[in-house]
Order: structure tokens, then sequence, then C-alpha cells
């Protein structure tokens, strides 16, 4: 059954098709993150280990969270590594056994993250009238700036 939320179907279909590529944004960092949990070295793996812990989930939540959005505007959502190949903005990246180079990696793919937000708001809110999912990108680009400051911090 469709949606009768006051957006016309063309527009559910830009927003949802929107929302996915953030998905596979998402899961690309995600499995990045992981990547780099399960490698780091060093004298600080455990502190380093645990942090990449922790970012990693807080991406596994927001997955889930932009997922369910796209189900509630009444499309599928992404859920395969093809899928998530070919329409994530975020490239895949290399193995660094380097734990500063690993954090820069991810400190760069969040604010990549970050912009693509910022432009995804203004599409949603100009094009598609749409504010509840502005403001939903917008609490994903807020969790996005938090971890990248604590990315950040770990270079500084």
């Amino acid at each position: 059954m469709k949606p009768n939320i006051g957006i016309a179907d063309n527009h559910l279909q830009g927003i949802a098709k929107l929302l996915n590529i953030l998905l596979a944004d998402e899961f690309t960092l995600y499995a990045k993150t992981r990547n780099y949990h399960w490698n780091v070295t060093g004298a600080s793996f455990s502190e380093m280990h645990k942090f990449f812990e922790s970012q990693y989930e807080e991406l596994d939540e927001i997955m889930d969270e932009v997922a369910e959005r796209v189900r509630m505007l009444g499309h599928y959502s992404l859920g395969s590594l093809s899928a998530f190949s070919k329409n994530t903005r975020l490239t895949e990246g290399q193995d660094d056994d380097n734990s500063k180079k690993m954090i820069q990696n991810l400190l760069d793919d969040h604010e990549t993250i970050i912009r693509m937000c910022r432009n995804d708001i203004n599409t949603l809110n100009d094009k598609y009238k749409d504010a509840g999912n502005a403001d939903f990108v917008t609490s994903i680009m807020k969790s996005h700036e938090k971890m990248a400051w604590m990315l950040r911090s770990y270079l500084e």
C-alpha cells in the first residue's frame, strides 16, 4: 500500500533514491570502519580497536534508520553489496596498517558524507518540499559531524 503522506509519488521515488544513495555511503563507511577495527595494530591497539568499534556501531544504527525510512516511503532499501557498490559516493579505499592513516581515511569519508548531506538537505527542501526527510538527514549529518570531530581530535 502506498503511503498517503502529502508527497507526490514521483517525489517519493526521488527521495527514496536519494536516501538509498546515503544508505550505500553509510554501508561503505561502515565496512571501512569495521575493517580498520579488525586490522589496527600498534601501541594504541586496544584504544583504537574500541574506538573503531564505537564508530561502526553508530554507523550500524544510522544504516538501519535510513533503510527503514526508505521503507516508510513505500520503496525498497538497497541491501546487496553490488547495489551498495554501484550507488555509493565514497571509495572503498585500500588497506592500511598505519592507525593515523586509518583515522585520516575515515575522517575524509565522514566529511564527504557531511558535505553530501548538506546538498541532500537542500534537495529535499527545495526540490521535494519534504521537511521531514530534510530534518532526518540533518540529524544524520550531525552524527557524522560528531564522529568527524572525534576522529579529527586524534590527528591534532
